[in-house]
C-alpha cells in the first residue's frame, strides 16, 4: 500500500521538478518608442529640404506589469503588444519561477492580490489560456488570439492547473 501511495505521490507532485530549469530566450518585441513630450521643442524642416520618409509602423505597448509572487518565488515583467501587423502578444521578459507541473500562462480579469489570499483566485472569474509556460525562465512571447477583447483582462497568472494555484501574477496597467 505505501508503494502505491508514494507511486500517485510522485506522479501527481513531480517532486523533481524543484530542481530543474527550462530556460527560454524567445525574441521580445522592441519597446515601443517614447512618445514626444509637449516641452519638446517643434522643429520644422527648411523649405528646401525633401521630407524624410514615413517609418514603418512601430509595436505598441497596450499594457504593462511586474510579476509579484504567490506559491513560489516568480520575477519578471510582462508587456501586451500589438505588432505593426495588427496581431497581439503577451511578453515575458527576464521570468523566474520555480518549474511545476501543468503550468500555464493565463489572462484573468481577477485582481492580483498579494499573499496566500491572492493564490487561487485567476479560476474564479474569467480566464484566457494563451498556453503551456515554454519555461520557467527566461523571455517568452505568447500569442492573443484575433478577435479577443482583451479590455476585462487585468491581470496575468503563471497558473498551476494540477494545484489550481497561481505560482506567481502580475497586474496589467493599460497605456
Amino acid at each position: 500500500m505505501g508503494v502505491v501511495v508514494l507511486v500517485v505521490g510522485a506522479y501527481l507532485f513531480q517532486p523533481w521538478r524543484l530542481w530543474t530549469t527550462t530556460v527560454v530566450d524567445d525574441a521580445l518585441p522592441p519597446a515601443a518608442s517614447p512618445l514626444p513630450t509637449e516641452d519638446a521643442p517643434a522643429t520644422t524642416p527648411p523649405p528646401d529640404t525633401t521630407p524624410e520618409p514615413v517609418a514603418p509602423p512601430a509595436p505598441v505597448d497596450l499594457a504593462t506589469g511586474s510579476f509579484i509572487t504567490h506559491e513560489h518565488q516568480t520575477s519578471g515583467s510582462v508587456r501586451i503588444v500589438q505588432q505593426p501587423d495588427g496581431s497581439r502578444v503577451l511578453a515575458i521578459a527576464g521570468l523566474d519561477t520555480s518549474d511545476g507541473p501543468d503550468l500555464r500562462v493565463w489572462l484573468s480579469d481577477q485582481p492580483v492580490i498579494e499573499g496566500t489570499a491572492g493564490w487561487g483566485v485567476f479560476d474564479d472569474g474569467l480566464f484566457l489560456e494563451l498556453g503551456t509556460l515554454k519555461g520557467n525562465v527566461g523571455d517568452q512571447v505568447y500569442e492573443i488570439p484575433a478577435g479577443v477583447d482583451i479590455t476585462p483582462y487585468t491581470s496575468v497568472s503563471i497558473w498551476c492547473a494540477r494545484f489550481a494555484v497561481s505560482f506567481g501574477a502580475a497586474a496589467l496597467a493599460y497605456a
